[in-house]
């Protein structure tokens, strides 16, 4: 549907709702490229008839925001725009139609999809000859790509064609043949679809709550570690199962912080997808999300030399083929602008973060509600961790209260847990004590009704408490003395430890103990992990 209803709230039975005009055909007009829109001028000309369609077409093309009230206002003396919500729909489908036409043969499943489009034509004029032989191309691209769905149903074909060659006396054929292979299809499909399964209850864990803290948590992760299918060797029946169960193996290592070993399951991934560059073409967004992940570890690990190669790789992405559409686009400049970031957020180099700023913003806007809520919500996180470490404390609020004012989803409630606590650390550094005792109160409302209030959880809480009553340099000398002392013990647990992802308390505390500024012991630490 291209409307939706809304409440008027007028009172008046005739005016219940009201229609709110939808963007779905601005955002499906605006998303085409040069040559889409060529081709689809192309194929409505093939047709005969009034082209309004065409006319509004332009008009929603020459917008910048989508305005129905000027388009009708531009057509207010057409007959057509009396019933403009079917033209539009009209036009919507007409777009998708030309979009099938026009990437018919761009994809591995358009192309099959063709060929079984023409079996079944061949098939229906009792053409079995002709249809055999397009079923035989058919298949061997379907074992060459790995797709076993369509594979399965071009084997329905054959059996339907075996069954005409038999009525028509011709044997030939082996049966036994064709079953063997039938069964060792499903055996494939059943394998492949068992590690889609696996992969899924692991990017739930990693998505509703990012870094695994709970023993809930834990458990699901063991869970899936121990599947024999992820636990045993050589269990892939297919190189596309072969990535998903390393990409798994590398989520359940990544749980358990085990950077070198998920460096290993994600590095083997990618090694094979460049092994099957076919294989790499169908599925792109695995490979950047790859990628991302191989990053991230570096980041981890400390190969810092390492992670500035990879990112520029991975920018460049987009120019290589089956790379170029919009969604791989948008993921390619969330996964790499957001490891850069984290990058300069775990060196103490926040500056080169604020010179990164700018270009997010405007991809960011650029990108629009194409954004995935997950990527917006870590870069608005990032952001003001990187003009914390700066000393720019309004700008990191000003991001903090994005995700802070942003409605709670499912999504990533670790990051609406850690902004809380940063929270509290932004509003200390900017001197707002009175307002402290408030958010104080809040954040422990917050952390109680959601089960996780974690020792460091507690520790900041009561220590921001106690420094927002005590005025002398003293007193907060010896609080965050006391504090330090309470952490020191905390990041023995590697669950405690995660706070240190999101932002590093234990530099600032060191800090204030010291009397150092925050970048200037961020970079103390990393130079003592290297050595």
């Amino acid at each position: 549907m291209l409307y939706l209803k809304k409440p008027y709230g007028s009172g008046h039975p005739a005016k219940d709702f009201q229609m709110k005009p939808s963007n779905e055909l601005f955002d499906l007009i605006k998303s085409l490229t040069k040559s889409e829109k060529r081709f689809f001028k192309l194929h409505s000309s093939l047709q005969s008839g009034e082209k309004n369609y065409l006319r509004i077409f332009d008009a929603v093309d020459r917008q910048k925001e989508y305005d129905e009230e000027a388009i009708k206002k531009q057509f207010a003396k057409e007959t057509f725009v009396r019933h403009f919500p079917s033209e539009k729909n009209h036009l919507y489908k007409l777009i998708l139609k030309a979009l099938r036409a026009f990437h018919a043969e761009s994809s591995i499943t358009g192309v099959l999809k063709q060929h079984i489009n023409n079996i079944e034509i061949l098939f229906g004029k009792a053409l079995y000859e002709e249809a055999n032989k397009v079923l035989v191309r058919a298949k061997r691209i379907a074992r060459e790509h790995e797709r076993f769905y369509l594979w399965f149903e071009l084997l329905a074909w054959e059996k339907n064609l075996l069954e005409e060659a038999y009525q028509s006396g011709n044997f030939t054929q082996d049966l036994e043949a064709l079953i063997r292979e039938e069964e060792m299809v499903l055996a494939k499909l059943k394998n492949l679809a068992t590690y889609n399964v696996l992969y899924s209850k692991i990017n739930y864990v990693f998505r509703s709550g990012g870094y695994v803290r709970t023993d809930e948590e834990h458990a699901i992760v063991e869970e899936i570690s121990g599947h024999p299918l992820i636990k045993g060797k050589d269990t892939a029946l297919s190189n596309r199962a072969s990535t998903i169960c390393h990409y798994t193996q590398g989520f359940c290592s990544w749980a358990r912080r085990d950077w070198a070993t998920s460096y290993a399951k994600f590095r083997r991934v990618k090694e094979i997808l460049d092994k099957h560059p076919q294989l790499r073409k169908d599925l792109p967004k695995r490979y950047v999300r790859t990628l991302y992940y191989l990053i991230q570890c570096e980041i981890e690990l400390g190969d810092h030399a390492h992670v500035e190669q990879d990112i520029l790789k991975l920018r460049a992405l987009p120019e290589e083929p089956g790379f170029g559409d919009i969604d791989i686009r948008v993921l390619v400049f969330c996964n790499s602008h957001l490891v850069e970031l984290r990058l300069y957020d775990r060196t103490g180099e926040f500056t080169n973060g604020l010179a990164l700023e700018p270009e997010v913003e405007r991809g960011m806007a650029a990108w629009g509600n194409r954004l995935p809520k997950e990527y917006e919500l870590e870069f608005y996180f990032l952001l003001s961790t990187v003009n914390f470490g700066a000393g720019q404390m309004n700008r990191a609020l000003y991001w903090l209260n994005k995700v802070l004012n942003d409605p709670e989803p499912m999504l990533r409630q670790d990051i609406f847990t850690y902004a809380r606590l940063f929270n509290l650390v932004v509003h200390y550094e900017l001197g707002n004590y009175d307002l402290l005792e408030y958010i104080v109160r809040s954040t422990q409302r917050y952390l109680s009704k959601r089960q996780r209030a974690y020792g460091v959880e507690a520790a900041l809480i009561e220590h921001i408490r106690k420094l927002a009553r005590n005025g002398t340099p003293a007193a907060r000398h010896a609080l965050f003395v006391s504090l330090r002392r309470h952490l020191d013990a905390l990041m023995q647990d590697p669950n405690e430890s995660t706070v240190l992802k999101y932002f590093n308390i234990c530099a600032w505390v060191d800090s204030k103990v010291d009397d150092l500024s925050f970048a200037e012991v961020v970079k103390r630490k990393q130079a003592a992990q290297a050595t």
